[in-house]
């Protein structure tokens, strides 16, 4: 596995920590948004349909590091938007690198030459640099050309000055397991760190609705291409757990609060793909969500939902509890034939509610009314 064996220690012994204490909820990983200014427009992507006045609003050091200190998750992943566009990003990264948290700076890599210089290499440091398959495969998700070569040049740079550097893949039901299988092959042999593969989310305001990926068909797809890493070449930056459930051998709800999220609006609510509500400070966000009304089973939106960020958590957790069955997993992989495991029924699940855009309406209205003050204030003179 690619997760280093300090950060494992780290996670695990922070987790046991809160067991034995009775903690039922905990954050594991912040996710941070600095942004959502992005330089691609995936049609996958639903971090990016903001008005420009919500995308030119940036957090700032302060505030970033106030959302670690107030969270107190082990680890963080700094997304978006395109976090390098951030100005202080190298700012924000050492002062959380200074807390000693495991950071993942999330990047499509296009602007990583240029800003290199600014990080120096650091064992709670790594870049995740988005990579969706092949370079026609890439391309085509990020709906712009050249950029595979542009990212896996960026990324050989990167390990050649001595960083950690490991892709995040983003699979859609158009996703070959051959094809995928070959492009793990090459990003291992070009000799990154880990992969970290998710199926995609069903974001409700994302441009292309017709290839996100239900249950089943996700546990299909990771079969078939774990079945292609035989002589377990693939180091994922995962737990073998989750790994197992990708596959359908694993019944887990989801842990929202593992991986809370702070961005321009707010404590997001309830996690890290649906922002139906937003806390101001990380404790309201933990005890006052109605937490039982989300997930899969839950909630009719969650019902596809087989993501990282979700049950990521869910996995840590479980292989502290039993670590003999997650050592066995982590030893003969994920198993890819027989019948999968019971999933969660949504006989009982609440309808979705769409209140996305109401939220982005007060929030520009609100931005609209600070800009006018000085207008008014000057012209009163």
């Amino acid at each position: 596995m690619a997760i280093p064996l300090q950060q494992k220690i780290r996670v695990g012994a922070y987790v046991l920590g809160r067991h034995l204490r009775g903690v039922r909820r905990y954050p594991l990983v912040l996710m941070l948004e600095p942004l959502f200014r992005c330089n691609l427009a995936c049609a996958g992507c639903g971090k990016i349909d903001y008005p420009d006045p919500i995308l030119n609003q940036r957090l700032s050091v302060e505030e970033c590091l106030h959302a670690i200190d107030e969270c107190g998750a082990p680890v963080v992943v700094i997304a978006g938007g395109e976090p390098l566009l951030h100005r202080e990003i190298d700012e924000i990264v050492e002062g959380m690198i200074a807390r000693k948290k495991f950071v993942y700076l999330c990047t499509n890599a296009l602007l990583l030459e240029k800003k290199i210089e600014q990080f120096k290499p650091n064992p709670f440091f790594a870049w995740t640099i988005h990579l969706d398959g092949d370079r026609e495969g890439h391309d085509s998700s990020v709906c712009q050309e050249g950029v595979y070569d542009r990212a896996v040049a960026a990324m050989r740079l990167a390990k050649s000055l001595g960083f950690r550097v490991n892709i995040n893949a983003t699979l859609f039901d158009t996703a070959d397991p051959e094809r995928i299988a070959r492009f793990f092959d090459t990003v291992t042999e070009m000799g990154i760190d880990g992969i970290t593969v998710s199926p995609g989310y069903a974001y409700e305001r994302a441009p292309d609705q017709e290839h996100f990926l239900n249950r089943r068909r996700t546990k299909e797809l990771f079969r078939e291409i774990f079945k292609r890493d035989r002589q377990r070449r693939w180091s994922f930056n995962q737990s073998s757990l989750f790994l197992d459930f990708l596959a359908g051998n694993q019944t887990y709800r989801c842990t929202p609060w593992g991986n809370p999220t702070r961005n321009y609006f707010g404590w997001q609510r309830p996690c890290y793909l649906l922002g139906e509500g937003y806390a101001k400070s990380f404790k309201e966000l933990m005890e006052e969500t109605d937490w039982d009304s989300y997930g899969t089973g839950n909630y009719e939106k969650c019902a596809d939902c087989m993501v990282h960020s979700g049950y990521e958590a869910t996995a840590v957790v479980d292989s502290v509890h039993h670590p003999l069955k997650a050592a066995i997993v982590g030893l003969r992989g994920p198993r890819n034939e027989g019948p999968m495991a019971p999933d969660v029924p949504l006989d009982r699940q609440r309808p979705a509610r769409f209140v996305f855009s109401r939220h982005v309406e007060e929030a520009v209205t609100r931005l609209e009314g600070v800009k006018r003050e000085p207008q008014r204030a000057g012209g009163s003179r």
